[in-house]
């Protein structure tokens, strides 16, 4: 018997199964937000029992936060000029194919004060990383800022649909943000700086 045809071990099943409930819970909660979703819903798109879900992880709550995770690689640590590049890849991938965990922490904290508290959490590490990679005094200004550009991108894409952003392609945005990625994570140089009169 090969290695491909061997039964998967129980271990391997359950975390099959566990990443079919949170591919499952991502999807909905993105199109429902927290309050409207139903662990029994949840259940129902991953094809299992709504007494599974709560066995794996207990609660709605704690299957929201497992669903909306962010991950600790998506920006690495680096120079300015190298976190703003990992900054514009993460956003291009969230822009290639829809990010049902994104649109599920936007669509639910606009609604649930506790889920908004919960990805709050669980991104400001994230936005420390980048906070420290920017060389400038204000620079928890300059990460907080390029939190809400990567936001506010992805809820008009996905949620909102009121303009182009829509229809652009990924690279078209990336090349446009690139600029003010770079200027936001760079410090002003002394040849930039005005002259006296």
């Amino acid at each position: 018997m090969t290695e491909s045809s061997a039964r998967p071990t129980r271990a391997q099943q359950r975390r099959r199964t566990e990443e079919r409930i949170l591919t499952a819970a991502r999807q909905i909660f993105a199109e429902l937000g927290y309050d409207r979703t139903t662990i029994r819903a949840v259940a129902s798109a991953a094809g299992v029992d709504a007494g599974l879900v709560m066995h794996y992880f207990g609660s709605k709550d704690l299957l929201f936060a497992r669903a909306v995770e962010v991950p600790a690689d998506e920006v690495p640590a680096g120079t300015s000029g190298e976190v703003a590049e990992a900054l514009l890849t993460s956003l291009g991938r969230r822009l290639t194919s829809e990010p049902a965990a994104s649109l599920a922490v936007l669509r639910s904290m606009l609604t649930n004060a506790d889920a908004a508290d919960r990805y709050r959490a669980a991104g400001e590490p994230q936005l420390n990383r980048v906070t420290k990679a920017i060389p400038t005094p204000d620079a928890d200004l300059r990460a907080s800022l390029l939190s809400a550009i990567v936001h506010g991108v992805i809820a008009e894409r996905y949620l909102l649909r009121l303009t182009h952003l829509a229809d652009a392609s990924p690279e078209q945005i990336i090349d446009l943000l690139r600029p003010c990625f770079q200027s936001l994570t760079t410090p002003p140089s002394a040849s930039m700086k005005p002259e006296s009169a």
